[in-house]
């Protein structure tokens, strides 16, 4: 029954610690809100623009205002990681670049080693049909498509006869046709 009685009716023993629990919990929400983190300010970039826009207005007064020295850290720490990313993508960008270079290398390389072999077998075409022998097949698996048709057939011997021309409908070796399609390739590989 005591105990009912109490509830019923607080003494001012009773009352005085809840009223000063509430007047505290009053004072505090009249304060300014707790100053945020680095990392809640990285984390809105909106929270961010505002805390530098308060801070730049009043630098004398914000210099060590810790929510201002935390936008400031904030902002170095953002454009740290927006550099960083930058610099990532221009080396992707370089490392295509440098794969695109080395192919259009190699390729220019190989279609020098095709004219010059297919040159050498010319003029050994040519030596042989002064003698009216026939040329040797051509075996080498390098040598494909177009170019195994540039091979002249058999010359017959001629007192001081120009060497053979190959056939009208065999392809060329054009270098510089072959590097403008490969210009052309390294074009269209370009992102």
């Amino acid at each position: 029954m005591s105990f009912i009685r109490l509830m019923a009716v607080p003494t001012d023993a009773q009352r005085a610690p809840a009223l000063v629990l509430l007047l505290a919990a009053a004072s505090g929400c009249d304060g300014e809100p707790p100053p945020r983190s680095v990392g809640e300010l990285m984390d809105n970039p909106i929270l961010l623009e505002a805390a530098v826009v308060r801070c730049a207005a009043n630098r004398r007064e914000t210099r060590y205002d810790e929510e201002c020295v935390n936008a400031r850290e904030a902002v170095k720490r953002v454009d740290a990681a927006k550099a960083k990313a930058r610099r990532a993508e221009l080396e992707a960008q370089s490392e295509r670049e440098r794969q695109r270079l080395r192919r259009a290398q190699q390729a220019t390389a190989e279609a020098h080693r095709l004219a010059v072999e297919e040159q050498r077998r010319r003029e050994e075409a040519a030596y042989l049909a002064q003698f009216g022998e026939s040329p040797p097949a051509v075996t080498d698996s390098a040598v494909s498509g177009d170019l195994a048709g540039n091979v002249p057939g058999t010359v017959s011997p001629e007192a001081n006869a120009p060497a053979a021309e190959p056939a009208a409908d065999a392809a060329p070796v054009d270098l510089e046709a072959i590097r403008e399609e490969l210009r052309q390739r390294g074009e269209q590989d370009r992102p």
